[in-house]
């Protein structure tokens, strides 16, 4: 199966769209985890809030509370057990992702995790696997990545404009991931994990074929970043193909969120990112155009993203089918970025060896 066919809902569905609402519980109600329940509830159709947990109850009460109907679980699993949820949207921290979604492939209920799916490459091999033994007993795959940058429209264009071939085969592409400014406890191995991760699965759904190595470069230092941090840092990916991808990511520019994506091909090229919709250059037939302020954060940039990634989520989660970014995907993903770590700190350019699919 390849990349492509993860990405556009796999499996026929199985059971009749509920008649109900989709009953969801909310995983993590930080900034990320808050934002979705506040689309969920007001911007999403056939889903419901039903519950939230976080660490922090303050926190989670004060997110219920908005919410009609809504509970507080303190207890994760509990809520993810809870027989009054049908599926769940997991945006906790990284490192409690595998039992997290693990708990809800044990259920048999839809899942949408944000990234990472795991913390590395290891784990989240072990939920590939946990979810292939459900789907080889009962049909159906229910795990999603929260990679939604494939959901954005100008992504969207972007790789349909590479399928249809009016550019010519892709050669090298070309990515920028700035931020203004990140807490004072964001390193270099976060800037991997955390920003990076998003290149990673762009070059794979861009160009539908996976990452064979990753080389990191550390560049002079903004006088910005935190001492003992390399910001910003330059990664190398080679494709299976021979294809390449450079990845600028700086993330104390104090200017604002830029995420720039440039595909180079044989008889064109085009870009996305400059608040300007797809800019196209040559190509067949022969075009220029450009459809132009910068986003101050990640919410405002991939809003429509978020809402369209969502959307289809609950969409496939009430027909029994996954629409979007598979467990594969979040494997994928980790295994580049420990090997991107690797590469960060030995210097040295690093192969990535995925397990047998």
């Amino acid at each position: 199966m390849t990349t492509a066919e993860t990405t556009s809902g796999v499996l026929p569905a199985l059971a009749e769209v509920p008649a109900a609402e989709l009953r969801v519980a909310v995983i993590g109600v930080g900034m990320m985890g808050a934002d979705h329940v506040a689309r969920l509830h007001s911007r999403i159709s056939g889903a419901k809030v039903v519950a939230v947990s976080d660490a922090f109850a303050e926190k989670a009460d004060q997110v219920a509370a908005a919410v009609p109907g809504c509970r507080v679980n303190t207890d994760p699993l509990a809520a993810i057990a809870d027989p009054g949820v049908d599926a769940v949207l997991i945006a906790s921290p990284g490192r409690f992702h595998q039992e997290q979604v693990l708990a809800c492939i044990e259920r048999g209920i839809p899942v949408l995790c944000e990234k990472p799916l795991t913390m590395d490459a290891e784990s989240s091999l072990a939920v590939v696997r946990a979810e292939d033994e459900f789907a080889a007993r009962t049909g159906r795959r229910l795990v999603q990545v929260g990679f939604m940058r494939r959901f954005d429209p100008e992504y969207a264009e972007l790789r349909t404009l590479i399928e249809s071939g009016a550019i010519g085969e892709p050669l090298v592409v070309h990515c920028a991931h700035r931020n203004a400014a990140v807490p004072p406890t964001f390193t270099s191995e976060m800037m991997i994990n955390d920003s990076v991760v998003h290149e990673v699965d762009v070059a794979r759904f861009l160009l539908d074929e996976e990452i064979a190595a990753v080389t990191v470069l550390r560049p002079k230092a903004s006088r910005h970043a935190q001492a003992g941090q390399s910001d910003p840092l330059l990664v190398l990916f080679e494709m299976t193909s021979g294809r390449i991808v450079d990845v600028e990511c700086f993330v104390t520019t104090g200017v604002a969120y830029e995420v720039r994506t440039e595909v180079v091909a044989e008889d064109g090229s085009a870009m996305i990112g400059l608040d300007a919709g797809l800019v196209r250059q040559g190509g067949t037939p022969p075009a220029a155009s450009r459809s132009t302020a910068i986003a101050p954060d990640f919410r405002q940039r991939f809003g429509r993203a978020y809402d369209i990634e969502l959307q289809r989520w609950v969409d496939a989660a009430r027909r029994g089918t996954v629409d979007g970014p598979g467990a594969w995907d979040g494997y994928a993903a980790s295994a580049v970025c420990t090997a991107g770590v690797a590469a960060l700190r030995s210097g040295q350019r690093t192969e990535i060896r995925l397990a047998p699919r």
